[in-house]
């Protein structure tokens, strides 16, 4: 344990994090505090590491703790959390990329197949003691359909490799052609939903991303379209996909993103054909307990001066080695 060194958690971690933390450094869990202001303002000058669940982390918080060194995130998303002002501070940003890949890709093809053959419906159908008075009505099918990844990273690919198996042709869409991949590559979302109807979002969150899911882009996905997102709530634009469903502009929609979480808008949650699920993409109990290490990795190797596992690009080369 090196309790010289202060360590400032500002939100419920999972435990695995906390504990793995208390034994390395002095820890202050802002939450449990009775007075979280003061307590900030005494050890504002010792903090040297900042451990979050996402974010928020601004410029002007990281201005609170002039000694700060490394910002440590669950998770691979990081939007909320201004890597570039921490580059310019000389501050590492670290995330949780690749371990969660797989358990992500997995819960997209449940969401998808849920929200194609109507399954959280069907339960409720037999639940509600409605069998014995004729069959659940028919559901659209995976067979033959053509699949959009918008967003063809770690996540993405993931999700497009699993597609293979079901026959389906994927496409797909993102900043850059990659050219190691054999899928056709479509230059904007909007010509992506031209061509396909099934459409899945895996991108991050942020500005280049904010409600890239429009009405243009819903009304290119037409009628039969299903739309599936497991990268950030932000990407779609909510009332237009509100109004999208209730007009039957598209067929159906599988969310486990929203855009102001935990807060889901009540006409989403009074149509029918949409599945919706609480950000529970990486929540198994396996792949949380990976990223709980990881992020305890990042830290404690930081400040032994082997340098961070999972810099975020935005992290100058020159920050990845302790100062």
């Amino acid at each position: 344990m090196n309790p010289t060194i202060d360590v400032l958690v500002p939100e419920p971690m999972h435990p695995t994090v906390l504990s793995e933390l208390a034994r390395e450094f002095r820890v202050h869990l802002l939450w449990e505090s009775a007075d979280p202001d003061r307590l900030l303002s005494q050890i504002a000058p010792d903090v040297r590491g900042l451990v979050v669940d996402g974010g928020p982390v601004d410029d002007e918080l990281m201005s609170t703790f002039p000694n700060l060194e490394i910002v440590a995130s669950s998770g691979v998303g990081y939007d909320r959390i201004d890597a570039m002002a921490a580059a310019r501070r000389g501050v590492v940003v670290t995330n949780t990329p690749g371990i969660l890949d797989d358990e992500v890709a997995d819960m997209c093809l449940g969401l998808l197949l849920a929200t194609l053959r109507e399954l959280p419906q069907a339960d409720r159908f037999v639940r509600a003691g409605r069998w014995p008075a004729g069959d659940y009505r028919l559901t659209p099918s995976l067979r033959g359909r053509t699949v959009g990844v918008f967003g063809l990273g770690r996540i993405g690919k993931a999700v497009a490799h699993r597609l293979e198996a079901f026959g389906v042709t994927v496409y797909y869409s993102g900043r850059t052609v990659q050219p190691d991949v054999q899928y056709e590559y479509l230059p904007g979302i909007l010509q992506l939903a031209e061509r396909v109807d099934t459409l899945i979002c895996a991108v991050p969150g942020g500005t280049g991303t904010r409600h890239a899911v429009n009405a243009d882009v819903l009304r290119a996905l037409g009628r039969d379209g299903v739309l599936i997102n497991i990268g950030r709530g932000t990407t779609v634009d909510e009332p237009s996909l509100i109004s999208a469903l209730e007009s039957g502009a598209i067929r159906a929609a599988g969310l486990d993103v929203f855009e102001h979480e935990p807060h889901v808008p009540a006409e989403l949650l009074a149509l029918d054909n949409v599945v919706l699920l609480p950000h529970v993409g990486t929540a198994s109990v396996a792949t949380r307990e990976a990223m709980a290490r990881l992020v305890v990795d990042n830290v404690v190797d930081w400040f032994a001066g082997r340098g961070p596992r999972t810099a975020v690009p935005e992290t100058p080369g020159d920050l990845r080695t302790v100062r």
